[in-house]
This record gives C-alpha cells, sequence and structure tokens, in this order.
C-alpha cells in the first residue's frame, strides 16, 4: 500500500514527490547501520558452530561453485537477449552531445574496481574499521577469521560463541524496530523516484527497461525455477513466502533491507542456521544474478546505441571480464553502474561517455535488480542446504505450508 501511495504522489504531484527522498534515504540508513554487526555475529556463529573445519570447506567450495556457474548463466543470457532484441539499434548516439561531467563519478570509481584493489580492499584498515566502511566484504573477512579463531580455542571458545549468539539476538531485535518503519521508507523511496524521474521522459530507453526486466523475468522463472524445483520447492509458493521481503526490496532499491527477513525466514523452512549465515552474506558479493544480466545488456545496448561494431570474440572478451568484475559490486558506490563502466574500461571500442544516457534510468534498473539478486541468494541457500542432505524436500514443503498458514 505504501509503494502504490508512493507511486500515485510523485506521479500527481512531482515535487512533493521528490521532497519525499530524505524518508527512503533515513530508513536505507537504518538499515544499513545494522547489516555489519548481524552479518558478523550471524556468520561466526555459522561457521564456528559447525565445528568441522572440513565441512566448512565442504560447504564453501559447493557455495562458490554455484555462484560462479549461475552467475555465467546470468551474464550469457543477457549476452544472447540483447542480441535478438537490439534494443540500441537506431538510437544513432553522438557521444560529444553528452556530458561527460554526469558519468563522471561513475568512471572515476571505475578506475579503482580492478582485480588487485579489490582483493586489497577486502583487508579493513582496522577491525572496527570493517564496520565503519559499509563494505560488506570486508565485514565477512574478519567474521571468517574471527570465527576459524573460536574453533581453534578449546573451552573459552564455547563462552565466546554464547555471546556472539546473544549479540545476534540483540542486533536483530533493533532490527525488529527498524522495520517497522519500512512502510514510511518504501513511501518516500517511491514517491521521490517516480516524482524525480518520471516515466514520460524514459523514450527509446523504455525499451532497453523492458528488456532488461523480461529478461530477469525470465531468468527467475526458468534458471531459478528450475533449481527451486529439483529442490523440491514451487517457485511460485516460494515468492508468496518471501512477498513482504519482496516489497520491501522493490520500495527501497537495495537487496541490504530485507536481509534479516530472508536469513529468518529460510531457517524457518529448514535450512541450517550455518549455511544460511555462509551462504546469504557471500551472496550478496558473489551471486549477483541481476546485477550480471544488467552489465551484459547495459554494455551491448551501449555499442548498439553508439554504432559500436561488437563482433563475437569482442562480445566472449565482455563476458569473461564481467565474470571478473561483477564480484566487486557489493562493495561499491552504485554498485551495478559502477562495475558497468569497469567493465567497459576493459573492453575497448565502447565510449565511456555514453554511460551518460544510463544515468536517467539507473534507479529504475536497479530495482529489478536489487529484486533479482535477492531472489537468487534465497534459490542458492535452499540448493545448498539441499546438496549438503541438511533438509528433505518434503520438509521443506511441510515448513514452507505451516509457515504460510502462520502468515496468513
Amino acid at each position: 500500500m505504501a509503494v502504490a501511495a508512493g507511486i500515485v504522489v510523485g506521479a500527481f504531484f512531482p515535487e512533493f514527490g521528490k521532497s519525499l527522498k530524505p524518508l527512503g534515504d533515513g530508513f536505507i540508513k537504518l538499515i544499513k547501520m545494522m547489516i555489519a554487526p548481524i552479518i558478523f555475529c550471524t556468520v561466526v556463529h555459522g561457521i564456528a558452530s559447525m565445528g568441522d573445519l572440513k565441512r566448512l570447506g565442504r560447504t564453501g567450495f559447493k557455495t562458490l561453485v554455484y555462484f560462479e556457474v549461475v552467475s555465467t548463466l546470468a551474464l550469457i543470457i543477457g549476452l544472447v537477449v540483447v542480441n535478438l532484441l537490439r534494443p540500441g539499434d537506431g538510437f544513432n548516439l553522438d557521444v560529444h552531445t553528452l556530458d561527460a561531467k554526469v558519468s563522471q563519478t561513475y568512471l572515476t570509481n571505475a578506475h579503482s574496481t580492478g582485480k588487485a584493489d579489490f582483493f586489497l580492499n577486502i583487508i579493513p584498515s582496522s577491525f572496527l574499521g570493517a564496520f565503519t566502511s559499509g563494505d560488506l566484504l570486508q565485514v565477512l573477512f574478519i567474521a571468517v577469521l574471527t570465527a576459524l579463531a573460536i574453533t581453534l580455542l578449546p573451552q573459552r571458545g564455547q563462552a565466546v560463541l554464547h555471546v556472539v549468539e546473544e549479540g545476534g539476538k540483540l542486533f536483530f531485535g533493533v532490527m525488529g524496530i527498524v522495520v517497522k518503519a519500512a512502510p514510511v521508507g518504501a513511501f518516500g523511496a517511491m514517491g521521490y523516484t517516480v516524482g524525480g524521474f518520471g516515466l514520460a521522459s524514459l523514450n527509446k530507453l523504455l525499451a532497453l527497461m523492458m528488456g532488461f526486466y523480461l529478461t530477469s523475468g525470465i531468468f527467475v522463472v526458468v534458471v531459478l525455477g528450475l533449481i527451486l524445483k529439483a529442490s523440491g520447492l514451487p517457485l511460485f509458493r516460494y515468492l508468496a513466502y518471501i512477498k513482504d521481503e519482496l516489497l520491501l526490496v522493490l520500495g527501497t532499491s537495495s537487496s541490504e533491507t530485507a536481509l534479516p527477513g530472508i536469513m529468518k525466514k529460510l531457517e524457518r523452512l529448514g535450512c541450517a542456521k550455518s549455511t544460511v549465515g555462509l551462504v546469504i552474506p557471500a551472496g550478496y558479493s558473489f551471486n549477483l544474478d541481476g546485477t550480471n544480466i544488467y552489465m551484459t545488456m547495459a554494455a551491448v545496448f551501449l555499442a548498439q546505441a553508439t554504432n559500436t561494431k561488437l563482433d563475437l570474440p569482442h562480445q566472449i572478451a565482455l563476458l569473461l571480464v564481467a565474470m571478473i568484475t561483477s564480484k566487486g559490486a557489493s562493495g561499491v558506490t552504485g554498485a551495478g553502474f559502477v562495475t558497468l563502466a569497469a567493465t567497459l574500461e576493459a573492453v575497448p571500442g565502447i565510449p565511456l561517455e555514453s554511460l551518460a544516457i544510463l544515468v536517467g534510468i539507473d534507479r529504475f534498473m536497479s530495482e529489478c535488480r536489487a529484486m533479482t539478486n535477492f531472489i537468487g541468494n534465497g534459490v542458492a541457500t535452499i540448493a545448498i542446504s539441499r546438496w549438503e542432505g541438511e533438509v528433505s524436500a518434503e520438509t521443506l514443503r511441510e515448513n514452507l505450508l505451516q509457515s504460510a498458514a502462520n502468515d496468513s
């Protein structure tokens, strides 16, 4: 209801809608304030509770294999669809007519997304610095080190683990208070988006948007749907189960806002707490299906729009580069857009200045990116749990029906 009200206000009272931006920004800041400590406690408790480091290594390896296979599928699907639809044909964009300053911020950030910088940035400047940097990878790094240290401690480790567990309950309690403001945040975010950009101003870029939404929908229904079916759950029942979180992601254009909620719901389905604590946070950095689809589609669209010829070898090179640059998306401001800039830099030919034409619609694209990423990480957790033999298909279905009944 709040999302719908925000759309109406933004459409009919655009100036007032734009003034609502602080509501959405404030809610997202409140959520992000709690993400780092929740992730730290969850990951530490999840890994340290395993006890068996061999099991940790096995689960971690399976998780990375799954992420790489599914992420690559997303990149390939985006590449195939944009070549079939060709939404950029006839745009005939002259990059000299664009204001280079519009995309300069993203281009500057793209310079810092090299492979060496990416790995060095995983290491925080201090232990507490990881909590203030806003980089989820840094929190994951110190959480894994802390969990390993706890497992190596004989008896005192259990006492530390108990403190971490209780701390996690405290932070989830604070988050429970914060998320009660979700309707206000979603209302403000949607009011600003529609009031500030307006669908009428999109013109020819609408074809790219529709193609992206269509491709993401196909990916969710076909690829993720088949993975869920193999795991023992029907896709649309699962989506109905997480509908509250999906609406929150749609309203705020950020998948981080629904992170605590999806972790709790996956545990209620029967996924082991340790697996949830490992797969979901890692997925926010390494399993960004929506971002991957966006990157290949947007890059080829810009080539089409600027009449830049991209033959098969160039598109394969684009695919290989995107497989690397997409892995660093979580730790960069304007994630999907900046990693797109980094990808274009590594594949010569497409004018970097052409990024400016995507700035106006990036907010609309980011909502679809966030929702696809969010659904993908939930499906990944269920698939890994089934792969590990933690839960049966029957148990998943029973818990899904029971949870749905309790929610209603």
